[in-house]
Protein backbone atom coordinates (compact mmCIF):
# COMPACT_ATOMS: atom_id res chain seq x y z
CA UNK A 1 0.00 0.00 0.00
CA UNK A 2 1.59 2.94 -1.14
CA UNK A 3 2.97 5.02 1.82
CA UNK A 4 2.47 2.46 4.17
CA UNK A 5 5.90 1.26 6.42
CA UNK A 6 7.06 -2.25 5.22
CA UNK A 7 6.27 -4.61 7.30
CA UNK A 8 9.43 -6.80 8.62
CA UNK A 9 9.73 -10.78 7.99
CA UNK A 10 9.88 -11.00 11.74
CA UNK A 11 6.44 -8.98 12.12
CA UNK A 12 5.02 -11.46 9.28
CA UNK A 13 6.03 -14.59 11.06
CA UNK A 14 3.84 -13.41 14.48
CA UNK A 15 1.15 -13.36 12.54
CA UNK A 16 0.92 -17.46 12.22
CA UNK A 17 -0.78 -17.06 15.80
CA UNK A 18 -4.40 -15.87 15.98
CA UNK A 19 -3.33 -13.63 19.28
CA UNK A 20 -1.19 -11.88 16.81
CA UNK A 21 -3.44 -11.90 13.52
CA UNK A 22 -6.55 -10.36 15.57
CA UNK A 23 -3.75 -7.49 16.98
CA UNK A 24 -2.71 -6.50 14.05
CA UNK A 25 -5.92 -7.43 11.85
CA UNK A 26 -3.52 -8.61 9.39
CA UNK A 27 -3.33 -12.24 7.93
CA UNK A 28 -0.89 -14.51 5.25
CA UNK A 29 -1.85 -16.00 2.44
CA UNK A 30 0.41 -18.31 0.50
CA UNK A 31 1.30 -19.36 -2.43
CA UNK A 32 1.68 -18.01 -5.98
CA UNK A 33 -1.88 -19.28 -7.27
CA UNK A 34 -3.49 -17.63 -3.79
CA UNK A 35 -2.09 -13.95 -4.95
CA UNK A 36 -3.14 -14.42 -8.07
CA UNK A 37 -6.47 -14.39 -6.74
CA UNK A 38 -6.13 -11.36 -4.84
CA UNK A 39 -8.13 -8.43 -6.32
CA UNK A 40 -5.72 -6.10 -4.57
CA UNK A 41 -2.12 -5.92 -3.86
CA UNK A 42 -1.00 -7.41 -0.60
CA UNK A 43 0.03 -4.86 2.20
CA UNK A 44 3.97 -6.55 1.95
CA UNK A 45 5.14 -9.51 -0.35
CA UNK A 46 7.77 -12.16 0.50
CA UNK A 47 9.67 -13.69 -2.55
CA UNK A 48 12.54 -14.30 -1.75
CA UNK A 49 14.06 -18.20 -0.19
CA UNK A 50 15.21 -16.89 3.25
CA UNK A 51 12.28 -14.17 3.66
CA UNK A 52 9.47 -17.35 2.51
CA UNK A 53 11.38 -19.62 5.32
CA UNK A 54 10.80 -17.21 7.95
CA UNK A 55 7.45 -16.02 7.30
CA UNK A 56 5.99 -19.28 5.66
CA UNK A 57 3.72 -21.47 7.90
CA UNK A 58 4.50 -24.86 5.89
CA UNK A 59 7.78 -27.06 6.45
CA UNK A 60 8.12 -27.29 2.48
CA UNK A 61 7.18 -23.31 1.21
CA UNK A 62 4.69 -22.97 -1.49
CA UNK A 63 6.08 -20.12 -2.53
CA UNK A 64 5.63 -16.29 -2.25
CA UNK A 65 3.85 -14.81 0.55
CA UNK A 66 1.47 -11.95 1.37
CA UNK A 67 0.31 -10.22 3.82
CA UNK A 68 -3.48 -9.02 3.45
CA UNK A 69 -6.02 -6.84 5.91
CA UNK A 70 -8.79 -9.00 7.40
CA UNK A 71 -11.18 -9.21 5.08
CA UNK A 72 -14.78 -10.30 6.78
CA UNK A 73 -17.91 -8.46 7.25
CA UNK A 74 -20.73 -8.13 9.32
CA UNK A 75 -23.66 -10.27 9.66
CA UNK A 76 -26.15 -7.73 8.24
CA UNK A 77 -23.65 -6.62 5.44
CA UNK A 78 -23.00 -10.45 4.51
CA UNK A 79 -26.91 -10.82 4.24
CA UNK A 80 -27.61 -7.99 2.18
CA UNK A 81 -25.07 -8.95 -0.35
CA UNK A 82 -25.75 -12.59 -1.24
CA UNK A 83 -28.72 -14.79 -2.24
CA UNK A 84 -27.80 -17.89 -0.48
CA UNK A 85 -25.59 -18.09 2.90
CA UNK A 86 -23.95 -21.31 4.12
CA UNK A 87 -23.77 -21.37 8.25
CA UNK A 88 -21.10 -23.12 9.55
CA UNK A 89 -22.49 -24.18 13.03
CA UNK A 90 -19.25 -25.94 14.91
CA UNK A 91 -17.16 -26.27 12.40
CA UNK A 92 -13.72 -26.66 13.84
CA UNK A 93 -11.38 -28.27 10.78
CA UNK A 94 -9.69 -25.48 9.44
CA UNK A 95 -9.58 -28.19 6.02
CA UNK A 96 -13.31 -28.11 6.08
CA UNK A 97 -14.34 -24.21 6.56
CA UNK A 98 -11.97 -23.29 3.64
CA UNK A 99 -13.14 -25.81 1.22
CA UNK A 100 -16.70 -24.61 2.12
CA UNK A 101 -15.87 -20.92 1.29
CA UNK A 102 -14.54 -22.12 -1.94
CA UNK A 103 -17.47 -23.84 -3.21
CA UNK A 104 -19.51 -21.14 -1.69
CA UNK A 105 -17.24 -18.81 -4.28
CA UNK A 106 -17.95 -21.50 -7.08
CA UNK A 107 -22.13 -21.04 -6.24
CA UNK A 108 -22.52 -17.66 -5.56
CA UNK A 109 -22.55 -17.82 -1.76
CA UNK A 110 -21.53 -15.66 1.32
CA UNK A 111 -20.36 -17.91 4.68
CA UNK A 112 -21.89 -17.39 7.98
CA UNK A 113 -18.97 -18.69 10.59
CA UNK A 114 -19.87 -19.55 14.33
CA UNK A 115 -18.43 -19.17 18.05
CA UNK A 116 -16.03 -22.09 17.63
CA UNK A 117 -15.64 -22.72 14.00
CA UNK A 118 -11.97 -22.90 12.86
CA UNK A 119 -10.61 -19.32 12.64
CA UNK A 120 -11.46 -17.98 9.17
CA UNK A 121 -7.49 -16.45 8.91
CA UNK A 122 -5.86 -19.84 10.22
CA UNK A 123 -3.48 -20.33 7.37
CA UNK A 124 -4.82 -23.44 6.87
CA UNK A 125 -8.09 -21.84 6.06
CA UNK A 126 -6.80 -19.71 4.04
CA UNK A 127 -4.64 -21.87 1.61
CA UNK A 128 -8.10 -24.54 1.41
CA UNK A 129 -9.79 -21.76 0.03
CA UNK A 130 -7.63 -21.48 -2.92
CA UNK A 131 -8.02 -18.14 -3.05
CA UNK A 132 -11.54 -17.77 -2.85
CA UNK A 133 -11.51 -15.70 0.73
CA UNK A 134 -10.72 -12.46 -1.51
CA UNK A 135 -13.82 -13.47 -3.38
CA UNK A 136 -16.74 -14.62 -0.72
CA UNK A 137 -17.95 -12.37 1.83
CA UNK A 138 -17.65 -14.09 5.50
CA UNK A 139 -19.08 -13.46 8.78
CA UNK A 140 -17.35 -14.81 11.38
CA UNK A 141 -18.04 -15.29 15.46
CA UNK A 142 -21.60 -15.58 14.82
CA UNK A 143 -24.16 -16.55 17.46
CA UNK A 144 -26.18 -18.74 15.64
CA UNK A 145 -29.62 -18.58 16.66
CA UNK A 146 -29.62 -14.51 16.22
CA UNK A 147 -28.35 -14.98 13.01
CA UNK A 148 -30.99 -17.30 12.11
CA UNK A 149 -33.08 -14.79 13.43
CA UNK A 150 -31.59 -11.99 11.81
CA UNK A 151 -31.64 -13.60 8.20
CA UNK A 152 -35.54 -14.81 8.82
CA UNK A 153 -36.02 -11.23 9.33
CA UNK A 154 -34.83 -10.20 6.06
CA UNK A 155 -36.42 -12.59 4.25
CA UNK A 156 -34.43 -15.54 4.31
CA UNK A 157 -35.63 -18.95 4.37
CA UNK A 158 -33.55 -21.12 7.18
CA UNK A 159 -32.70 -24.57 6.38
CA UNK A 160 -31.57 -27.21 8.68
CA UNK A 161 -29.08 -29.86 7.56
CA UNK A 162 -29.71 -32.90 9.36
CA UNK A 163 -28.80 -36.93 9.20
CA UNK A 164 -32.95 -38.11 9.36
CA UNK A 165 -36.26 -37.07 8.93
CA UNK A 166 -35.64 -34.30 6.93
CA UNK A 167 -36.73 -33.13 2.88
CA UNK A 168 -34.69 -33.87 -0.22
CA UNK A 169 -32.45 -31.26 -1.22
CA UNK A 170 -34.55 -31.08 -4.27
CA UNK A 171 -37.38 -29.64 -2.26
CA UNK A 172 -35.12 -26.83 -1.49
CA UNK A 173 -37.03 -23.52 -2.15
CA UNK A 174 -36.37 -21.09 -5.05
CA UNK A 175 -35.62 -18.11 -2.75
CA UNK A 176 -32.94 -16.21 -0.59
CA UNK A 177 -31.90 -19.00 1.81
CA UNK A 178 -29.58 -20.08 5.02
CA UNK A 179 -27.92 -23.45 4.76
CA UNK A 180 -27.49 -24.58 8.14
CA UNK A 181 -24.88 -27.14 8.67
CA UNK A 182 -22.94 -29.11 11.25
CA UNK A 183 -19.47 -30.83 12.09
CA UNK A 184 -19.84 -34.46 11.00
CA UNK A 185 -20.74 -36.70 13.71
CA UNK A 186 -21.98 -33.76 15.70
CA UNK A 187 -24.62 -32.25 13.46
CA UNK A 188 -26.64 -29.43 14.63
CA UNK A 189 -27.87 -28.74 18.27
CA UNK A 190 -31.40 -28.64 18.84
CA UNK A 191 -31.91 -25.19 19.62
CA UNK A 192 -30.66 -24.31 16.08
CA UNK A 193 -32.61 -27.07 14.68
CA UNK A 194 -35.80 -25.63 16.25
CA UNK A 195 -34.79 -22.13 15.13
CA UNK A 196 -35.00 -23.40 11.36
CA UNK A 197 -38.20 -23.27 9.58
CA UNK A 198 -36.94 -26.62 7.19
CA UNK A 199 -34.89 -29.67 7.80
CA UNK A 200 -33.26 -31.21 4.78
CA UNK A 201 -31.50 -34.72 4.32
CA UNK A 202 -28.89 -35.34 1.87
CA UNK A 203 -29.37 -39.52 0.88
CA UNK A 204 -26.54 -41.17 1.71
CA UNK A 205 -24.94 -44.68 2.39
CA UNK A 206 -22.31 -43.56 4.51
CA UNK A 207 -23.37 -42.86 8.58
CA UNK A 208 -22.27 -39.18 8.10
CA UNK A 209 -21.28 -36.86 5.56
CA UNK A 210 -18.00 -34.10 6.00
CA UNK A 211 -19.33 -30.65 6.75
CA UNK A 212 -17.63 -29.45 3.54
CA UNK A 213 -18.88 -31.79 1.15
CA UNK A 214 -22.58 -31.54 2.70
CA UNK A 215 -22.28 -28.05 2.04
CA UNK A 216 -20.73 -28.38 -1.42
CA UNK A 217 -24.18 -30.92 -2.06
CA UNK A 218 -26.43 -28.32 -0.88
CA UNK A 219 -24.97 -24.94 -2.31
CA UNK A 220 -25.33 -26.64 -5.79
CA UNK A 221 -28.69 -27.83 -4.96
CA UNK A 222 -29.82 -24.36 -4.31
CA UNK A 223 -27.64 -22.59 -6.93
CA UNK A 224 -29.41 -25.30 -9.83
CA UNK A 225 -32.68 -24.38 -8.69
CA UNK A 226 -31.86 -20.93 -8.96
CA UNK A 227 -30.38 -21.55 -12.76
CA UNK A 228 -33.68 -23.72 -13.54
Amino acid sequence: MPGSPAISPRRAAKLKTKKHREAERLFLAEGAAVLEEAPTEPLQVFDEVEQIRRVSTLKTPAGPVGVFPFLDVTATRLLSSVQRVVLLHGVQDPGNVGTAIRSAHAFGAGVALSRGSADLYNPKTVRATMGSIFHTPVAREVETVDFLAEAGGAGFGLIAAVPEDGGMPGTLPRSRLVLCIGAEGAGLPEDVVRACEMRVCIPSLAPSLNASVAASILLYEAYSRVLT
